[in-house]
């Protein structure tokens, strides 16, 4: 029997299709990796995309692509497949939220040989989740590589644009490319005058398909697994 899952992520709101397009290319890579699973994407800023994902289907596993946990995976997921009139889903813990990313983080860091890093997040002014998570991947990758890390934030001090006199690599820790990748980091680099590479974000890497495919597979609910930021925080 065909056990089923879909990728969620928040989308790019003015421009929703390239987006899903990318979930969904995403989608068939972590397919590939799961026998007996379907997999679809949906993001949230595609009108209709995740009523046309779950159209008769009878319940499965969501693994959000987010980078924390929060209103989005607790509310504005349920919330969706209830409008759907889809029941019987599992949302899991987010993308960010799995220590195997974490490890990650602290992977690329060592393939890029780098002294100096800067892990640039999204943050939020609302909730310390986003943030909290983003200083304890920064932490983990100063104690295990021996870098020098700077965490910065989009949403929050300290900005990107505050760590001045930096070189190095700046490591995006985003589930995706979007605006805030390919247009907000690389301005708030400029203006801190940084020196160095911008290395793609973390959730583009090659081995992220086997990282959801092995989530799906646990099937951890939401705030009740690893991800202990998550619980009680908005995004």
């Amino acid at each position: 029997m065909t056990k089923h899952a879909l990728i969620v992520a928040h989308g790019q709101p003015s421009e929703p299709r390239p987006a899903g397009a990318a979930l969904e290319a995403l989608a068939a890579q972590v397919q590939a990796l799961l026998p007996g699973w379907s997999v679809g994407a949906a993001t949230l800023a595609e009108e209709g995309a995740m009523a046309r994902a779950v159209a008769g289907l009878s319940g499965g596993v969501v693994f959000p692509m987010f980078m924390a946990g929060g209103w989005f995976t607790r509310m504005q997921i349920p919330k969706r497949l209830a409008e759907a009139g889809s029941v019987g889903w599992t949302v899991l813990e987010p993308f960010g939220c799995d220590p195997a990313v974490h490890d990650l983080c602290v992977t690329l860091v060592r393939e890029a040989g780098a002294a100096q890093v800067i892990l640039a997040a999204h943050g939020s002014f609302k909730s310390s989740a986003p943030s909290d998570i983003a200083l304890h991947v920064a932490g983990r990758i100063a104690v295990e590589t021996g870098t020098d890390v700077a965490a910065g934030f989009i949403d929050q001090e300290p900005q990107v644009s505050m760590l001045t006199g930096r070189a190095g690599v700046c490591l995006p820790f985003f589930a995706a490319e979007g605006g805030h990748v390919s247009d907000d980091i690389p301005a708030a680099l400029a203006a801190a005058g940084f020196q160095g590479r911008i290395l793609p974000p973390v959730g583009l890497d090659g081995r992220v398909p086997g990282i959801i495919a092995a989530a799906i597979g646990r099937g951890v609910p939401v705030c009740v697994g690893a991800c202990r930021w998550a619980r009680g925080h908005n995004p």
